[in-house]
């Protein structure tokens, strides 16, 4: 018999035997099915997070940097409080200051935000979030107008009732109609609307479009910016990145005079900070996935032996009778073998589904974007069937090992 011809036979009969007792099989296979169904769920929550982060929460482009009073990029609440007590807000003067000396960088901008109501007719926007910000600010967070334009610096010196909304109050406000020089009321103001931006789509169901931007100078004018702001800056290219970091950090130390063993009262941010502590979250949640994926791989791993060995015994005769017939052990190890990786590896696929679906429903019905990535499927079923053929090692060898005359003598 070829060894080709005897694989061939060895799946046939695994087949039979996993058709047989469905019960007994699905039962055996819950270990790796739960292994592999939270192995691929967590693998597509990751891949799904990290093309959205990259794409959506990272606006600052490869070159920009952001100054903000706290940035908290592991949550430490005793940090969190001294940072609170320790850091005040950032101002107007200190932007000033900051853009007049800072060399190394191309741009400096800044930006105040709070939230307010906005009404036009009868329709009414409740919770929006109004930024002021200076005019480079649309260059620097990457706010492409896909009808008219962007704040002027006209605008923000005379402190204009200027308006550059998002998409989401454009669709509210002016669904079939041009908002280019409408008119749109914020807490019974004015202003009228000079650009409309393009979509950003949401962040874990948060809008990223239901905005208004108007001059940082008439926000101030008009509700002051007692929220503080925040400074966007590009450095002249990624190369030079850190070195516009660090002399933004050398000028506003400067300027707050503090001392060489003084920490530094203002967080810095990058999108590569960003990346970088994404990445060091998921890797974290991956850690604790190989965790209880092994858990549940071994337990579904000792169940499969076991049941493979109660396996051998029910078929003690019919394995006398084949060697009896000339089989060989190799032909008896081979059988239960592939049994046993077929069994492991039906699990698998199973919670490769599971997962599937899984997917589907939560980026259907919640903003949690899943991928499921095809090394993930790969991996899941790889594994589970090389569970199965790790513990089926001893089943198998201690059917291969049956004496056939010994064996002929167990009663069916």
């Amino acid at each position: 018999m070829s060894t080709h011809a005897s694989f061939w036979e060895a799946v046939t009969g695994a087949i039979q035997s996993l058709r047989g007792s469905k019960l007994r099989s699905f039962l055996t296979l819950l270990g790796i099915i739960l292994a592999t169904t939270t192995l691929i769920a967590v693998m597509s929550v990751i891949s799904g997070m990290d093309v959205y982060i990259a794409h959506n929460v990272s606006n600052m482009g490869a070159d920009g940097y952001r100054i903000t009073r706290i940035v908290m990029m592991q949550w430490d609440p005793k940090k969190y409080l001294e940072m609170q007590r320790r850091n005040p807000q950032l101002k107007q003067d200190e932007y000033e200051f900051l853009r007049e000396r800072a060399t190394l960088s191309k741009d400096v901008g800044e930006v105040s935000s709070r939230t307010v109501n906005v009404h036009s007719g009868k329709e009414v926007a409740e919770g929006v979030t109004l930024m002021g910000a200076s005019p480079n600010i649309g260059v620097i967070l990457d706010f492409d107008p896909v009808e008219g334009r962007f704040l002027t610096d006209i605008e923000n010196q005379r402190r204009m009732n200027a308006a550059f909304i998002g998409n989401d109050i454009k669709t509210k406000f002016f669904p079939s109609g041009d908002p280019i020089g409408q008119s749109l009321s914020l807490e019974g103001l004015p202003f009228r609307v000079v650009g409309v931006a393009k979509a950003k789509g949401s962040v874990f169901g948060n809008s990223q479009d239901n905005f208004i931007i108007i001059p940082v100078e008439t926000l101030s004018k008009i509700w002051g910016t007692h929220n503080g702001m925040d400074y966007c800056a590009t450095a002249l290219d990624h190369d030079h990145l850190g070195q516009a970091q660090d002399e933004a950090r050398m000028l506003l130390r400067a300027y707050r005079h503090l001392g060489p063993k003084d920490d530094d009262t203002f967080s810095m941010l990058t999108s590569d900070a960003l990346l970088t502590f994404w990445k060091q979250l998921t890797g974290a949640i991956a850690a604790t996935a190989v965790g209880v994926v092994s858990v549940f791989m071994v337990v579904g791993g000792v169940v499969i032996m076991n049941i493979m060995l109660a396996v051998v015994t029910e078929r003690t005769h019919e394995i006398g009778i084949r060697k009896s017939v000339g089989a060989r052990k190799r032909d008896i190890l081979n059988q239960f073998l592939v049994e046993s990786a077929m069994l492991a590896g039906i699990g698998g696929l199973i919670g490769v589904t599971v997962a599937w679906i899984v997917a589907v429903l939560v980026r259907t019905f919640t903003p949690v974007p899943m991928s499921v990535p095809l090394t993930a499927v790969i991996l899941g079923v790889t594994l589970s069937a090389a569970v199965g053929l790790f513990f089926g090692i001893y089943p198998a060898q201690r059917a291969a090992r049956l004496d056939p005359i010994d064996a002929l003598r167990v009663e069916k």
